[in-house]
C-alpha cells in the first residue's frame, strides 16, 4: 500500500512545481505588460524648457481636416520658448479649405516671430499657398512650387445611364440644386455657378499671394495660369526668395532671432490621438513598416477631396 502512495505523492510534488513555474511565469509576463504600458502612456518629464526654433514639416496632400497642424501652430505661437518656426513643405497641395486653414495660421505666427519655408521636391498649389506668408523663402533649382490656381472635376454620368437604360428624376427647391451631382447633366447656366465657385477661390488664392510675396494682384495674376515653376524659375519671378536648402533656411532664420545663432532646432509634435494600440507602439518606436501606414493615409486623404481643390496633377 504504501508503495502505490509513494508515485502519487511524487506526482503531487511536480504538480506543485510546475504551478510555482506557471504562476512566475505569469508575474513576470504581467510585470512586463505594467512596464510597457507605463512607457507608452506615461507622461514625459522634461527638463526645463528652453528657447529654441520649431521645425514643422507639411508632406503630402493636404486634406480639408487640419485640426491637429493648426492646433500645433498655434502652440508654437504661444509658446514663449519658441523664436522662430522652420517650415518644411514637400506636398502637391490638397484641399482649397485645408490649405486656407494652415496658410491662416502661418500667417498668424508670422505676424509675431519669424519663418522661414525650406521647400523640397514639390510645394505647389495650396502646398505654395501655405509658404506665402513667411518672410523668407527657398527651394532647390529643382523643386516643383507655383501652380497656382484652383480646380473642380464635375463627372457627368448622365449619357452612360442613358445607354443602359436608366434614368433619373431630381425634384429640387432651386434649378441650380441638382448641378453638382454627377448623374445630372451639367446645363449652361450650372456650369456658370460651378465657374464663379471657383472664380472666387482663385480670387482668394491669388490676393494671398499678393499679399505674402508684396507684389500687386495683377502681376501675380498673370503668373497664375495654373502653370508650375521650377525653384531656378521661380526666384526671378519673386515668387520664391533664394536657391537653398534646409540648412540654409535654418542659418538665415537664425539671424532673424536676436542671439539666435547657437538656438536648437526642434521638432514640433502634432498631438494626434492614435486609435489602436499598435498605432501607439508604432509612434513610440518609430517603425517603418514599409511605409504601409502613411501610404494608407495618403491615399486616404486624396479619396476625401471634395469639391474645388487646389492641387498639382500627377
Amino acid at each position: 500500500m504504501a508503495e502505490n502512495l509513494e508515485p502519487q505523492g511524487d506526482l503531487r510534488l511536480v504538480y506543485a512545481q510546475q504551478r510555482r513555474r506557471l504562476l512566475l511565469w505569469r508575474g513576470i509576463a504581467i510585470a512586463a505588460l505594467i512596464v510597457t504600458c507605463g512607457v507608452l502612456f506615461a507622461p514625459r518629464h522634461a527638463g526645463p524648457p528652453a528657447d529654441a526654433i520649431a521645425r514643422f514639416e507639411i508632406k503630402g496632400i493636404i486634406s480639408d481636416r487640419v485640426k491637429p497642424q493648426l492646433d500645433a501652430i498655434a502652440r508654437a505661437g504661444r509658446d514663449p520658448h519658441i523664436q522662430g518656426l522652420l517650415l518644411v513643405i514637400d506636398s502637391p497641395g490638397g484641399g482649397v479649405t485645408g490649405g486656407v486653414a494652415i496658410h491662416d495660421a502661418i500667417a498668424a505666427f508670422a505676424a509675431r516671430k519669424p519663418v522661414a519655408v525650406s521647400m523640397q521636391g514639390v510645394a505647389a498649389s495650396a502646398g505654395y499657398m501655405i509658404a506665402v506668408p513667411a518672410q523668407r523663402i527657398f527651394a532647390y533649382p529643382s523643386t516643383i512650387t507655383g501652380s497656382i490656381g484652383v480646380i473642380m472635376v464635375r463627372p457627368d454620368a448622365s449619357a452612360l445611364l442613358g445607354r443602359i437604360g436608366v434614368t433619373t428624376d431630381t425634384i429640387t427647391s432651386g434649378p441650380m440644386k441638382d448641378q453638382s451631382q454627377p448623374f445630372v447633366a451639367l446645363k449652361p447656366e450650372g456650369r456658370v455657378m460651378l465657374q464663379g465657385i471657383v472664380d472666387d477661390l482663385f480670387d482668394q488664392f491669388v490676393t494671398m499671394v499678393s499679399k505674402g510675396r508684396h507684389r500687386s494682384v495683377d502681376e501675380i495674376r498673370q503668373l497664375a495660369d495654373g502653370r508650375p515653376y521650377t525653384g531656378r524659375q521661380a526666384v526671378p519671378l519673386h515668387l520664391i526668395d533664394q536657391i537653398g536648402n534646409e540648412e540654409q533656411a535654418t542659418q538665415w532664420l537664425k539671424t532673424q532671432i536676436a542671439n539666435g545663432k547657437d538656438l536648437p532646432v526642434r521638432e514640433l509634435p502634432l498631438r494626434k490621438s492614435d486609435k489602436f494600440f499598435w498605432e501607439r507602439v508604432y509612434h513610440k518606436f518609430g517603425g517603418d513598416w514599409s511605409g504601409v501606414t502613411e501610404a494608407i493615409e495618403q491615399i486616404t486623404a486624396y479619396q476625401k477631396l471634395d469639391g474645388a481643390v487646389a492641387i498639382l496633377p500627377r
